[in-house]
């Protein structure tokens, strides 16, 4: 195949999986080149076509990993680990370096939202943005042009922007974040505390991203169990029951 893999990949990603088929499938090519042997578990294109999960999150995370003008170690372990938590070694080592061959791609963030917006359900897009929350954080702090990226994302992606700053409070901490996960305000009263806890409870129950299998559904746990940490605050500061 000589040096053409990456630009028969980028148009085969393009005809059967839009453009994050195109990016998976130029990252592959590249591997390809690179004479490098990897192991796929399924066909890294046509899944885009179905909205996966995680090709869109290795995409996404590429965006917000070079917001800032460089890619830390500290990044790169924290995908590692969550892949390695998620879904195995090999998968594991088969998506990092598809990780890597992405981000020396540009490509466009606007086109590849769109794309998850349409071929995913919410509760699934909020969940990638809770993942690029924690990616951004790896490194003990959050650069504004990355936080400025994952908004736009979330933008582009259709997502409201109560939800936005909900997941945002349980990463960027400040003294009101309890009320923020719960998207609501101090002032609330305890009765709409409680309406907004069995409300959001519903929204990031980790059911709602079951149609992605056991391993996704365990990452969505850690968002559910910080609105319960979040309600549980605001109870103990109001002596609510």
């Amino acid at each position: 195949m000589g040096k053409y893999g990456k630009w028969i990949g980028g148009t085969l990603g393009w005809a059967f999986g839009g453009p994050v088929g195109a990016i998976l499938g130029f990252a592959f090519g590249s591997m390809i080149d690179g004479a490098q042997t990897i192991e796929t578990s399924g066909d890294v294109i046509s899944t885009t076509q179905r909205g996966d999960f995680t090709a869109s999150l290795m995409v996404l995370a590429a965006a917000v990993m070079k917001a800032d003008g460089k890619v830390m170690k500290s990044e790169l372990d924290y995908v590692r680990n969550f892949f390695l938590t998620q879904f195995g070694l090999q998968v594991t080592e088969d998506n990092m370096l598809k990780l890597r061959e992405i981000l020396k791609q540009d490509f466009p963030l606007n086109d590849v939202c769109y794309q998850i917006k349409y071929n995913m359900d919410y509760s699934i897009r909020l969940q990638l943005i809770h993942f690029l929350f924690g990616i951004a954080g790896a490194d003990g702090q959050f650069h504004p042009a990355e936080i400025n990226v994952i908004e736009r994302i979330a933008s582009f992606m259709g997502i409201y922007e109560s939800d936005l700053n909900s997941i945002k409070a349980m990463f960027v901490k400040e003294t009101d974040s309890a009320y923020k996960i719960l998207e609501i305000t101090p002032d609330a009263t305890d009765d709409e505390v409680k309406k907004a806890y069995r409300q959001m409870a519903v929204k990031y129950h980790p059911d709602k991203v079951s149609t992605l299998g056991d391993d996704i559904q365990k990452a969505a746990k850690e968002k559910f169990q910080q609105l319960n940490n979040a309600y549980e605050q605001i109870k103990k500061q109001r002596g609510m029951n």
